[in-house]
């Protein structure tokens, strides 16, 4: 089966939850992620220190840390889920090259007898 077609058969296989988690684990692995948490929180932290200046609250960074704490504890196991059927993908990627390489094996081993009988035919 053309890697296409098992692709397109996987993808149709996916629940709802596996769908947004690979999504997720694709848009969270990625620069632009990176560079938009990073503006978030610079932005934060700017807005929180004149906040502190004016005299708002004392512990201005709490809220953000538990922001964070919160990000990673909901996306790790998302990303983890994600990469458990990128390993199961994989794994049947290779059980099927493995069944591919076998049969190939057995094909070169009756070639090499038809060749032997052949040059046994040919001697006499």
């Amino acid at each position: 089966m053309p890697k296409k077609e098992r692709d397109k058969l996987h993808k149709r296989e996916l629940t709802l939850g596996q769908r947004y988690a690979d999504l997720l684990t694709k848009y969270a692995g990625s620069w632009g992620f990176i560079i938009s948490v990073m503006a978030f929180l610079v932005i934060w932290m700017i807005v929180n220190v004149i906040v502190l200046i004016e005299g708002w609250d004392p512990y201005p960074f709490i809220l953000l840390n538990l922001i964070l704490s919160c990000l990673a504890a909901i996306q790790a196991p998302i990303i983890l889920m994600s990469q458990n059927r990128e390993i199961e993908r994989d794994r049947q990627k290779l059980e099927y090259d493995y069944a591919v390489n076998r049969k190939a094996e057995r094909e070169i081993e009756d070639m090499q007898k038809d060749l032997h009988e052949i040059k046994r035919l040919l001697r006499k």
